[in-house]
């Protein structure tokens, strides 16, 4: 006989959690399944080198949580839950090849005259940029976090806004061409580019949002979980289990339990299953989830948005147990940021895209995003030791088939490194105690919802964003099977850690139920 739950939750990511989190907290009796020994998908943290040396498993920086009302108005309170953010201080810092380098600190001024040292219109054009995104950033962050058709549209509130025409225009550009009208210096524009890269084609239209991401990050920091990216998901467990919710781990959900069209459970690879009263939610990737029941319950509509799902641009991961953090020589004396990385130019910003398309990997000028956790937060490495990632942009589908990565990853993973010692000469080989390397196709193998290597669940172009996501009618989180809801990456906003997916879940969930967000969270 199943066992019986209000609600089955089919996957333990961040999104899932957070939806299960807000449903436990309305008194609804939860089960979440996860597939792996640990829960939290790409946010959870792991000894992946040495033990003692905690490695974020995917995400390091928590960026777009803190606009989600889930810690901007502390719904969960989930710093009873041992939530504790740090906000390294620079933000970001970036060399290039002709010695010079640019810093970007939480101060605005400080940063200002960063750009300044490559052009005084710059420095004045970096503060401009800045002051009018903040008065649209509201705007931007009540879309985000709110379901699609869940009250007005950006068009509607920018409308509101005095310069609300102007914005209509730029969010429908591209990255580039913002870019471009805004700065005049290469270095500056390189740099708004590439720290980090945002894993969207910066020709692409609609892409204007991607130039705004290191504003977004100026006041705000890139936000570090205390003791791993996997804090997030730990709390959440926690406060899940504290409102008498029960959460399994090592349970691979592999089919849909339906019934007169209806879902009515779920059943695991081990032969268990568990069937849900009021509603199944999955946070399984739209590829693999639409044969866990019978086609004909999709709809063809359905089954077509699934069929045209683009994977979008990919990561290549190298974690290391260093005894030194990365260096950098900067005119105050050495530098060692929690982030840095390097793009040498717009134009290279620029051809990734063409890298992407042709499967060809670049292994003379990467751009690489460098992470040192451990400076901001000891308790990452033992006393006087170190973690550090370098993360890549490369290509899922190579030339020979996804397979090759297998062959060439140790090569790639040797090339990436030998850029950062040009600018970090002191990570000597004695320097490094161990290392793990993940290609794309490794990170496929980790978690299956790295569909084809994408840690975001899928591109975010217009054909994949907002209403489109994961397919038009299909946006407000309700599947075409009744009873089923979904939430995580492939859905509204999108991947990356906002979070946003998991609470707009719980909001159309609960008005399903009969209830609000607001009054859960009032109780």
């Amino acid at each position: 006989m199943a066992e019986q739950f209000d609600i089955v939750v089919a996957g333990a990511g961040h999104n899932s959690l957070i939806t299960a989190a807000y449903l436990a907290k309305a008194g609804y009796r939860c089960l979440v399944l996860e597939g792996r020994p640990i829960v939290g998908g790409g946010v959870k943290s792991a000894h992946l080198t040495l033990e003692g040396f905690v490695h974020d498993v995917c995400s390091s920086a928590h960026n777009g949580i803190h606009g989600n009302p889930l810690l901007r108005n502390d719904e969960l309170k989930l710093g009873d839950y041992g939530l504790e953010y740090i906000y390294p201080d620079p933000v970001f810092h970036m060399p290039f090849p002709d010695g010079s380098y640019l810093t970007q600190w939480r101060d605005l001024d400080r940063t200002c005259a960063e750009f300044a040292k490559f052009s005084k219109h710059d420095g004045s054009a970096y503060r401009r940029m800045i002051t009018e995104y903040e008065t649209v950033k509201p705007l931007l962050n009540a879309v985000t976090f709110s379901p699609v058709g869940f009250g007005k549209s950006l068009n509607e509130l920018l409308l509101t806004h005095p310069q609300g025409k102007i914005w209509q225009r730029r969010l429908a550009m591209s990255a580039w061409e913002i870019l471009k009208e805004t700065f005049e210096d290469d270095h500056c524009r390189a740099f708004m580019m590439g720290c980090p890269y945002a894993l969207q084609p910066v020709l692409d239209p609609a892409s204007a949002r991607a130039a705004y991401i290191p504003l977004h990050q100026q006041r705000e920091s890139r936000p570090l979980p205390k003791g791993g990216s996997g804090a997030l998901t730990v709390a959440l467990a926690r406060f899940i289990e504290a409102h008498q919710g029960t959460i399994l781990t090592n349970k691979w959900v592999n089919a849909l339990i339906t019934e007169n069209g209806r879902c009515v459970g779920v059943q695991c690879a081990d032969g268990t299953s568990y069937r849900a009263e009021k509603a199944v939610v999955s946070t399984i990737h739209i590829k693999q989830l639409v044969d866990m029941a019978p086609r004909e319950l999709w709809g063809e509509d359905f089954l077509e948005g699934v069929g045209t799902w683009e994977a979008g641009l990919t990561l290549f991961a190298t974690n290391y147990a260093t005894s030194e953090p990365p260096k950098y020589l900067t005119s105050g004396g050495v530098l060692s940021p929690v982030h840095s990385g390097f793009m040498i130019s717009s134009e290279r910003a620029m051809r990734m895209s063409y890298d992407y398309k042709s499967g060809s990997v670049n292994t003379l000028n990467p751009s690489l995003h460098v992470i040192c956790c451990s400076i901001a937060d000891p308790s990452r490495a033992p006393a006087g030791m170190h973690t550090v990632k370098i993360v890549a942009y490369q290509p899922y589908q190579l030339r020979e088939g996804p397979e090759h990565w297998d062959l060439i990853k140790q090569q790639v993973s040797d090339a990436n490194l030998k850029v950062l010692r040009h600018f970090s000469p002191n990570l000597t080989d004695d320097k490094i105690l161990a290392r793990t390397i993940e290609s794309p196709l490794d990170l496929e193998r980790m978690n299956p919802h790295n569909w084809h290597g994408s840690c975001h669940g899928g591109g975010s172009g217009p054909a994949q964003s907002g209403a489109m996501r994961p397919m038009a009618g299909y946006a407000q989180h309700r599947m075409p099977i009744a009873g089923l809801y979904q939430t995580g990456a492939t859905t509204h906003p999108g991947g990356s850690v906002t979070g946003g997916p998991g609470r707009n879940a719980a909001v159309v969930m609960l008005k399903d139920f009969g209830t609000s967000v607001e009054e859960v969270v009032k109780r």
